[in-house]
């Protein structure tokens, strides 16, 4: 079902999809949209789409959190981050240890690639970069963990993934200083 939604919300808004994993509690997405706003429009028609469709299926009249919170977005830097961004999105299954091949995994965009219709494949945009030549099977090598730590923390914070110099320059050049802070309450000085 969720699919389906996604299918209809790309065609709707024109959002290019670079890669995506549906996983049981939760999704990723890596869009790139072409104008102010268009991430905002397409995440919010997505989440409302499939929360009215689930209800309608299994028949609630929609008590409940269907989503917890706002979704997290964040800027990349380089080739090599926007494919750190790309694995760790495709990697899901596999670290969940729901598959042993990345590509096995039927609800996201390495499977499709590799064996959907070309109907299908239509749904993903062309990466911004060359896949590397043994991606398919490079997939399966998981993050290391500083890589991992470090799409984590800016997935959690919103803060852009990139080397150091370009990530301070962009904060404070785009006021993005609260997503560098801890998180809850700052400690009270003594």
């Amino acid at each position: 079902m969720f699919e389906e939604v996604l299918k209809e919300a790309e065609e709707r808004s024109g959002m290019r999809i670079l890669s995506y994993c549906i996983m049981p509690n939760h999704f990723h997405f890596a869009l790139y949209p072409e104008n102010d706003g268009e991430m905002q429009k397409f995440m919010g028609w997505l989440t409302k789409t499939h929360t009215q469709r689930w209800h309608v299926m299994h028949k609630t009249i929609g008590h409940g959190h269907l989503y917890q919170g706002r979704y997290k977005s964040l800027i990349v830097n380089t080739d090599q981050y926007f494919l750190t961004i790309m694995r760790y999105i495709e990697q899901n299954p596999l670290r969940a240890k729901l598959v042993k091949d990345a590509g096995d995994w039927q609800w996201g965009s390495l499977y499709r690639r590799i064996h959907g219709t070309p109907s299908q494949q239509k749904l993903l945009t062309e990466w911004i970069v060359d896949e590397p030549k043994d991606y398919a099977k490079d997939i399966n090598i998981i993050l290391n963990k500083k890589e991992l730590g470090d799409v984590r923390v800016s997935i959690l914070k919103g803060s852009p993934l990139g080397g150091v110099k370009w990530r301070e320059s962009l904060i404070s050049k785009m006021n993005l200083e609260y997503t560098t802070r801890r998180v809850g309450r700052p400690k009270k000085e003594s």
